[in-house]
């Protein structure tokens, strides 16, 4: 009890420190004896033979003796492999246990409940950041729509005007037909501006199947052909605009 008194409040070292020395002394302990059971070893097997031959001539003149002394000699060959077994077990034990302790300490269940937590305070703030970028894109959109109706109603005054006065003179006509070759101009740059944006869409949702899939899985020439004849195709095609109803 004083021993462990003093461990207890001993402030310089901890209890895993006194708990190794105690696991080195036993350890210690444990060699010293495997030590002696392999110097009796020789001595015993002497002691044993000796004690044999004497039995076998002690009941070799009762049948019965020596049948109940062969039944005691198996039943202690069985206790001797079992004691064997035994402490070949107890040195497993022992290793097993020595290599445990040098493995480092796995982390608490309270540490894995934390790491549960920020990931789910994380995946909350992405779908938050989500559904804000979400937001951003229907109004930009919004916005986007309201201002090419404005700009279509504008074309249409400017061409109402321009047209009236095209009809007066060689001048006139000069100006409408500018008019309509600016018209045209900016309809084909915008439509090659969606175009484009269309392609990079697409290229991103291509890199993030690429992401996803496995390396086994994946033909990357056959994704690369994939991917070169949708941005031919999409390039070649011609999206709707509002101008071209004029």
């Amino acid at each position: 009890m004083t021993s462990a008194s003093e461990m207890a409040f001993d402030k310089q070292h901890s209890i895993d420190f006194y708990a190794d020395q105690l696991n080195e002394k036993l350890q210690a302990k444990r060699q010293n004896l495997l030590k002696l059971e392999s110097e009796w070893d020789p001595v015993r097997k002497s002691l044993e033979e000796k004690k044999r031959s004497l039995e076998d001539s002690l009941y070799s003149s009762n049948p019965h003796l020596q049948e109940m002394l062969q039944k005691l000699r198996e039943c202690q060959q069985e206790e001797q492999l079992i004691l064997s077994e035994i402490r070949e077990r107890e040195e497993e034990q022992s290793k097993l246990s020595a290599d445990l302790a040098k493995q480092p300490k796995s982390s608490s269940r309270k540490s894995y409940t934390e790491k549960i937590k920020e990931i789910t305070k994380n995946s909350r703030k992405q779908d938050a950041d989500v559904e804000r970028i979400l937001k951003e894109t229907r109004e930009v959109q919004l916005d986007s729509n309201s201002i090419r109706e404005r700009l279509h109603r504008t074309y249409a005054v400017a061409d109402e005007i321009v047209f009236r006065e095209a009809k007066k003179d060689v001048t006139g006509r000069q100006v409408y037909r500018l008019l309509t070759s600016i018209h045209q101009g900016f309809e084909e740059i915008s439509e090659k501006i969606m175009a484009t944006d269309r392609i990079r869409r697409e290229v991103a949702e291509y890199e993030m199947k690429l992401a996803a899939m496995t390396p086994r899985s994946l033909d990357a020439n056959k994704l690369h052909a994939d991917a070169d004849i949708n941005v031919i195709v999409k390039g070649n095609d011609h999206f709707d605009h509002p101008f071209q109803e004029m």
